[in-house]
């Protein structure tokens, strides 16, 4: 209804804005070198069902050239992945398909970051690590955009917070630590 969603399609360069145009400095409109630089993690976790988390980060990690081995090295430890990745990803929880998702969508290391409804699915814990992993993005320089209806978990994270109704922006603030 408000088109957070939208946003974030626009962002990830999915949909075209129908006015106005998204710049990405320094690398203009080009939106194949745009989605290069962006994680996405939808509100569906978009994965291969057959495949185990492991297989699945493996393959994204081809798809950016990187060393799949070293990829899986690197996120399986900073999201605590565990046997659980292994297995076929439609065997697991949907906190687990969150989780393998999430570590999917950051395992480029991109420097546009775009959540949607991160939160769906995970326990405590996970959403505490999701926080962490967050807050990592952020200090790293990353541009990091979250679409959640539970915007107070992620209040000692956001400089900026928009709020959309309709496709509009209603409201701006601004973080104590932005002012």
């Amino acid at each position: 209804g408000s088109g957070k969603t939208t946003l974030l399609r626009i962002l990830g360069t999915i949909l075209s804005p129908t006015s106005g145009s998204v710049s990405y400095e320094p690398l203009g409109q080009d939106r194949h070198a745009v989605r290069h630089e962006v994680g996405w993690l939808s509100h569906e976790a978009l994965a291969y069902g057959d495949l185990s988390g492991r297989e699945n980060i493996q393959l994204t990690a081809r798809f950016h050239g990187l060393d799949p081995k070293e990829a899986w090295d690197q996120v399986s430890e900073r999201f605590q992945l565990g046997r659980f990745a292994l297995r076929p990803l439609r065997t697991n929880s949907r906190g687990q398909r969150q989780r393998v998702a999430l570590a999917r969508a950051l395992a480029h290391r991109p420097s546009l970051v775009l959540l949607d409804e991160p939160t769906t699915g995970l326990d405590t814990a996970g959403v505490t690590r999701l926080l962490e992993v967050v807050r990592q993005e952020v200090e790293a320089r990353a541009v990091v955009a979250v679409v959640t209806h539970e915007p107070r978990l992620f209040d000692e994270l956001e400089p900026v917070r928009i709020v959309l109704d309709r496709g509009k922006v209603v409201d701006v603030a601004r973080s104590e630590a932005d002012v």
